[in-house]
């Protein structure tokens, strides 16, 4: 039996959302799952906004591999999955939904012709300090929370807050989310039952694990991920360790001794030698 690839991976993920195939059906039912709670009527149709793919961007560790569309009515979508904690993940999702805002005004136009954008981030990792794993903000009035427009929309859907709380097995939402999380094979025929669109999304992963092509992309993608999450990892050690020896650089230079600076830092008494060492 050949090994499914991950959904999580924006490859893949872009090919089972951001195609031309699946549009109508994988992508529209997804949107009008993800926006129930934020738009008053469902979308209809959509328009692919960057279908292609370019397979050259796949060893690019900066690639957006992103899925954006926009619906009958002029508003724009941009929908993005996220394996590598960046530490930024709030400031870039403002700054592509402001950049969409902005692209919609040709010169000689009014502000009144812009149309909504909404920016919807799946993530496999934990950023907003709650236990919801579907969080969504607007710009509103501190005080009385108030909107001031509904111009600008983000979502941030949690992958890892799915398992922290019991989910009615009717939710939808939660039904996407798991197919993307990765869920066996034998749970896909309860996930799909109620949720249109998923059993479509769960044959084009078949149909791409099988495929020799596809599965090679998806490899070549998948390491340049791993490497863009290690060089990540190295530098926040790398922070980390500075951050330790400024401290222990302190602590030396207050005379205070290496025995107890290795008991607060957790570093060995000879790595705090070579630190003295360098200071004379």
């Amino acid at each position: 039996m050949t090994e499914l690839l991950e959904p999580s991976v924006d490859f893949v993920f872009k090919q089972i959302f951001g195609s031309e195939e699946n549009k109508d059906e994988v992508l529209l039912n997804f949107l009008n799952e993800a926006l129930r709670e934020t738009e008053p009527k469902p979308f209809v149709s959509l328009t692919l906004l960057n279908p292609q793919l370019d397979k050259n961007a796949l060893t690019d560790k900066q690639a957006i591999l992103d899925v954006r569309a926009q619906n009958e009515d002029g508003k724009q979508v941009n929908l993005e999955i996220q394996v590598s904690n960046k530490y930024d993940m709030p400031k870039r999702s403002l700054y592509y939904a402001a950049k969409m805002y902005e692209e919609q005004l040709g010169e000689g136009q009014f502000y009144k012709s812009l149309k909504k954008v909404i920016s919807i981030n799946i993530l496999t990792f934990n950023q907003i300090p709650n236990d919801r794993f579907h969080n969504v903000y607007h710009l509103r009035e501190d005080h009385t929370s108030e909107l001031l427009l509904d111009d600008i929309e983000i979502h941030f859907m949690e992958l890892p807050k799915l398992s922290l709380k019991p989910h009615r097995m009717d939710d939808r939402l939660v039904n996407w989310l798991m197919f993307i999380d990765g869920a066996p094979k034998e749970r896909w025929e309860d996930l799909a039952m109620d949720t249109p669109g998923l059993k479509k999304a769960m044959t084009t992963l078949e149909f791409l694990s099988q495929n020799k092509e596809a599965r090679a992309l998806y490899e070549m993608r998948k390491k340049a991920l791993l490497d863009e999450q290690s060089a990540l990892d190295y530098a926040e050690s790398r922070g980390r360790a500075e951050g330790k020896a400024e401290i222990v650089v302190n602590m030396l230079q207050k005379g205070l001794p290496a025995s107890l600076i290795a008991e607060v830092t957790g570093l060995s008494e000879p790595e705090i030698e070579a630190l003295n060492k360098k200071l004379h």
